[in-house]
């Protein structure tokens, strides 16, 4: 209560609220659009010069804000699903052991911080002793950073944000969730398949769910020719925690016997060149 002439006043109400790094907007003051709505809106072409060059600063902080954040992170899964699954559905409940699961493999768990399969893979993660990590996205619709976070950034544009989920994650695993799941998993189908990352593991949980667009990816797109058969085993369906952890375990260990080969291979060239170069020297 504040007072004022004498006379408690009642406290304004905070109302909805959104925040923007340092910056906290309420009420009247919060925009009716957001950052990537402004960005991508062709009507607003007229002003580029002056505005969009500004927001490229902005996008290039968003950025450097997430690689420095990041950099020391642990391994780490990211974890998709929908935001608007109830605390007892099913794929919160697997999302919740998933996350403990994870973390007891030493895995920092990577969400979008919103709530339902985002909230309760952080929940797990955090539970368990892991790092839960949640990467959130303004919207016009105000989520917020559920209470299971340890680490959080909030982001205005969506594609610096996928950066950060790809970038300092090993493998991705997606639950039932909507078009933005949807939009995860095929970003993370198409970099796998163009080599953009690699050996990087896509799990699906939630069999049921899943199954009918694996049926159409196998009767209609890999039937018509528009991806190869191998292109499907790009994806691990289970609902088994333990045997996705296990494939993100395994995957990761053919990886590191991959580059270490490399490096053997490497240095092998290079102290083979040595030689040639001594013993062309020996003969001068």
């Amino acid at each position: 209560m504040s007072q004022s002439n004498g006379r408690q006043q009642p406290a304004p109400d905070r109302g909805r609220e959104r925040h923007r790094g340092a910056v906290t907007l309420r009420r009247g003051a919060i925009p009716t659009s957001t950052a990537d709505q402004r960005l991508l809106d062709s009507r607003g072409r007229g002003d580029w010069k002056t505005k969009d060059a500004w927001r490229a600063l902005r996008i290039l902080s968003e950025f450097v804000e997430g690689f420095d954040t990041l950099a020391d992170l642990p391994p780490a899964v990211s974890v998709f699903g929908s935001a608007r699954s109830m605390p007892e559905s099913p794929e919160c409940r697997l999302a919740e052991e998933l996350g403990a699961a994870l973390a007891r493999a030493g895995y920092a768990v990577i969400t979008g911080g919103g709530p339902g399969v985002m909230e309760a893979a952080n929940r797990g993660a955090s539970e368990a002793g892991g790092l839960s990590v949640g990467l959130g996205i303004e919207l016009p619709f105000e989520q917020g950073i559920n209470e299971w976070v340890d680490l959080a950034i909030d982001f205005r544009y969506f594609f610096a944000r996928k950066t950060m989920f790809v970038k300092y994650a090993q493998a991705f695993v997606v639950l039932p969730g909507g078009f933005g799941t949807m939009d995860e998993l095929f970003e993370a189908l198409t970099l796998v398949q163009t080599g953009k990352v690699t050996r990087f593991p896509v799990v699906l949980m939630g069999a049921d769910y899943w199954r009918g667009l694996l049926d159409w990816l196998r009767e209609s797109m890999a039937a018509e020719g528009k991806i190869g058969p191998a292109d499907l085993e790009l994806i691990c369906l289970t609902d088994d925690v333990n045997a996705a952890v296990r494939h993100i375990v395994e995957a990761e260990a053919v990886l590191s016997a991959e580059q270490e080969a490399i490096r053997g291979e490497s240095v092998a060239r290079t102290e083979a060149d040595q030689r040639a170069a001594a013993d062309e020297g020996g003969k001068g």
